[in-house]
């Protein structure tokens, strides 16, 4: 069974997965669709067209608008922004340009960081608090900055892996991952 705090306004044709939380002043729209045991922060906005998988956890003062499509297991930092459109006009309706956001298993986007549409987060990324994501953003990639920059690789579990001839070790799991052709892989 789902909670939804009584300040919530849920409309009516979004779908709310078992197990979810939705907290104070949330909205969501008509079309989207929430995974399974996520967690909605207060002030959460969800757009028709969002979907997120199971087990994600958006924090509080975060709005999520159509394009965006998080995969299980994403972490989205309080008060992080996503747009939609590239160059919006108050007086020009662009509903026809919006540009998808795809969010990859397990990816971390953190406080306060900026997701321009249209860029791909690949599997596990991190993305640093008050960053500013220009391109797209490879799966184990660790990128911070304004516009955000790879400073490194971190593990499914969020360390940062130290490559030596290639290969690393997550010092919390013990996972081996392999560094070939400018990407990571798990071994």
């Amino acid at each position: 069974m789902s909670y939804i705090h009584p300040t919530a306004v849920v409309d009516q044709g979004a779908q709310i997965g078992t197990g979810t939380k939705v907290w104070h002043f949330c909205h969501l729209m008509a079309g989207c669709e929430i995974g399974q045991d996520c967690i909605l922060g207060q002030n959460v906005f969800v757009a028709s067209g969002v979907k997120l998988g199971n087990q994600v956890k958006v924090q509080n003062n975060v709005s999520l608008y159509t394009g965006v499509d998080c995969a299980d297991g994403v972490f989205i930092g309080p008060s992080a922004v996503f747009t939609n459109v590239l160059n919006p006009r108050a007086t020009i309706e662009r509903k026809d340009e919006y540009r998808p956001t795809p969010v990859g298993e397990g990816a971390t986007i953190g406080a306060n960081a900026t997701i321009i549409c249209g860029h791909r987060i690949g599997t596990y990324a991190m993305i640093g608090a008050g960053s500013v994501v220009t391109k797209d953003v490879l799966p184990y990639a660790l990128v911070y900055g304004n516009p955000a920059l790879q400073h490194g690789w971190v593990s499914g579990a969020g360390e940062r892996l130290k490559f030596v001839d290639n290969k690393a070790t997550c010092p919390r799991s013990g996972q081996a991952y392999r560094l070939e052709n400018g990407s990571v892989r798990p071994v």
